[in-house]
């Protein structure tokens, strides 16, 4: 997809126009509708370009079937109903039978759905069958606390509030394991 970024910073400098200021007057808005433009396109939404699937793929290892966990790794996301950002951390694990992959393919997995307009639900969801998907493993697992700008900011403004959710796949009977080991109980 073609990204016109020309465009994308005019639309910001209309939207400030909109509610009442005007970029090419205050000059603290001078030039804003381009940084939020490469915010957006080069930081923020840059997880559209990647395919998580191939970087797990090309980084399979043989290995142990000693319990995976990533714990604590910052993350942050763009939510897509109102474009404000939520931040918090992210726990990864999964129990592998053979193969593994390097923890920071996990890190790296997590940014490329986390850098996308995305729910933080689909964040854990698509970590979880893109790792099970390429990953022979017993179960796969995902853990997101994170702190939404459109909570603590705006509407409700309940600052400190945090969400939490957890992905999971993998057999049934294996879903306690994995949600003790997510939460930091095993």
């Amino acid at each position: 997809m073609s990204i016109d970024r020309d465009g994308a910073a005019r639309a910001i400098d209309a939207f400030l126009r909109a509610i009442g200021r005007d970029p090419t007057v205050e000059p603290e808005l001078q030039g804003t509708g381009a940084r939020v433009t490469a915010a957006f396109v080069d930081e923020l939404c840059d997880g559209y370009g990647k395919d998580p699937r191939a970087l797990v793929r090309a980084n399979l290892v043989a290995g142990t079937t000693a319990l995976v966990a990533l714990r604590d790794v910052a993350v942050t996301t763009t939510c897509p109903h109102h474009l404000m950002p939520a931040s918090g951390l992210a726990t990864i694990a999964y129990a592998p039978r053979a193969t593994l992959v390097g923890l920071g393919t996990l890190a790296a997995v997590l940014d490329t759905f986390a850098h996308r307009l995305i729910l933080q639900e689909e964040i854990g969801e698509r970590i979880v069958e893109a790792l099970s998907s390429e990953l022979d493993a017993r179960w796969v697992a995902c853990r997101l606390v994170l702190a939404h700008g459109c909570v603590t900011a705006r509407g409700e403004r309940k600052h400190g509030a945090t969400a939490e959710t957890v992905a999971f796949a993998g057999d049934a009977s294996e879903r306690s394991e994995a949600l003790a080991v997510v939460r930091g109980h095993a």
